[in-house]
């Protein structure tokens, strides 16, 4: 389970990148409701000390890299010039988490020192778009997916710039601790709990006020309605656009098309009902609008990487064990 979470700052970090972790992980929200636990959550750097960051204050940071020997989740923040080589205790630190089966994240050109510590090679990975063809370039064992918002790719999860950093962290949380932990910390942000990784960089169903312009309302109205079956026209005409005008608009303001904004959705109200119900898998499936067990094990699988009964044993197990 997810517990103790280890950031890498260094000189020049950026600061809203590392004011994301700190938000999600550094935060006890555990008196608030919602599963959430108190993170064990440590800053480390090579040389405690003030460390600068890249618009001009400094932060100080108590803790050498020992800080991050046993944590469960290891995050390299963006800092300074990432072209220029890393201390190698920094790396050291980053194959020794994954070689014990930590996880390791990046925020945006934090991927560059996992690139230099090797272990993105052979893997698929992302960074900010502005900096995803150096990245291919400089390391070419990577494929580097530049029209993502994060990738995980076995216990490494890389992200692109700014916000993307958010939907990475939400998604580590949601593969460990559930759906529903994921969604109290996005509430507590004020955030959508889920924006799917394979989203352009250019969702707990409830939208949040504005988060979408002028399609909200068919939004928070196909939220309400994700047993029943959806066509473009018909969803056209509910928000009085032409169907190819509403597609357009409908990719713009949320990334997906509304076949796979809608999957999402389903997948993401299945994992409530697994966690907090006893309904079955077929009547879940029903529920969330799939229809079939086996429609609802494809997406599923597909989007958790679990299958909703493996999933249902770990988070009904989870939640008992944080409440004890």
């Amino acid at each position: 389970m997810l517990q103790s979470v280890a950031v890498i700052v260094l000189d020049g970090v950026a600061p809203f990148e590392f004011s994301v972790l700190v938000e999600v992980f550094g935060i006890d929200r555990s008196q608030r409701g919602g599963g959430v636990p108190a993170f064990d959550f440590r800053l480390c750097t090579p040389e405690p000390g003030l460390v600068s960051t890249k618009t001009g204050f400094s932060i100080t940071v108590g803790a050498g890299l020992e800080a991050a020997a046993d944590a469960d989740l290891v995050v390299m923040a963006p800092a300074g010039d990432y072209e220029a080589e890393t201390d190698p205790r920094v790396l050291e630190v980053l194959r020794s988490a994954l070689l014990r089966g930590a996880w390791v994240m990046s925020i945006c050109t934090g991927a560059f020192r996992l690139a230099e510590a090797g272990l993105l090679d052979g893997r698929r990975a992302t960074t900010h778009w502005m900096y995803s063809a150096e990245l291919a370039a400089r390391y070419p064992a990577i494929q580097v997916d530049a029209d993502v918002l994060y990738v995980q790719d076995g216990k490494i999860i890389t992200s692109a710039g700014t916000a993307a950093g958010i939907d990475a962290a939400l998604h580590l949380v949601r593969v460990e601790l559930g759906a529903k932990t994921a969604a109290a910390i996005a509430r507590d942000m004020v955030v959508p709990p889920h924006r799917d990784g394979g989203q352009a960089q250019f969702i707990d169903r409830a939208v949040p006020d504005g988060a979408y312009g002028t399609l909200e309302p068919v939004l928070e109205w196909l939220g309400e309605h994700l047993a029943q079956e959806h066509s473009v026209k018909d969803l056209a005409s509910r928000a009085a656009m032409s169907p190819r005008t509403f597609a357009r608009r409908f990719r713009a303001e949320t990334g997906a098309t509304p076949a796979a904004w809608i999957n999402a959705q389903r997948v993401l109200y299945a994992q409530e009902l697994l966690e907090d119900t006893d309904l079955t898998i077929e009547e879940v499936a029903r529920a969330a609008g799939f229809g079939q067990a086996e429609l609802l094990r494809h997406h599923f699988h597909r989007d958790v990487g679990a299958s909703p009964a493996a999933y249902r044993r770990t988070f009904r197990g989870g939640a008992a064990r944080m409440s004890r």
